[in-house]
């Protein structure tokens, strides 16, 4: 089975946590579910570089990779993945450019179930901590 590294940004802003909503999917368990920003990490990448490429190419702005906030192994029917999240900070405006939604949804509002199923235990990790005191750890 394909296995994929790939990395997040857990972007926050006074407890709200910016989710993008994927369209449609050849992958019809991911198709307009929620993910964090993010993609693939290259060859010989740096997942902190990988992860400010992929945020400049999905939402067209600079970012800067924070602290890593959960790694997470997930085996989907098709191909299974290592995502590393990680907090990140947006340097300049972004605009959606490939996803059909972005949205600031606050911690307390957190779905899991409307998440990519590789991105649930993040999010619970995010709805039950709160990235305040996630970051003090």
């Amino acid at each position: 089975m394909k296995k994929l590294r790939v990395v997040g940004a857990a972007i926050t802003d006074e407890n709200k946590v910016l989710a993008a909503r994927r369209g449609e999917s050849k992958y019809a368990y991911v198709a307009h579910k929620y993910e964090f920003v993010g993609g693939k990490v290259e060859e010989c990448e740096e997942e902190p570089r990988a992860l400010e490429r992929e945020v400049y190419e999905e939402l067209g702005a600079r970012a800067k990779a924070g602290s890593l906030l959960m790694r997470v192994q997930y085996a989907y029917p098709d191909f299974e993945i290592e995502l590393a999240v990680y907090f990140c900070t947006l340097l300049t405006p972004y605009r959606k450019t490939e996803h059909e939604e972005l949205r600031w949804i606050p911690f307390a509002e957190l779905k899991e179930e409307e998440w990519a199923p590789a991105d649930a235990p993040v999010v619970r990790r995010l709805k039950e901590g709160g990235a305040a005191d996630l970051i003090l750890q």
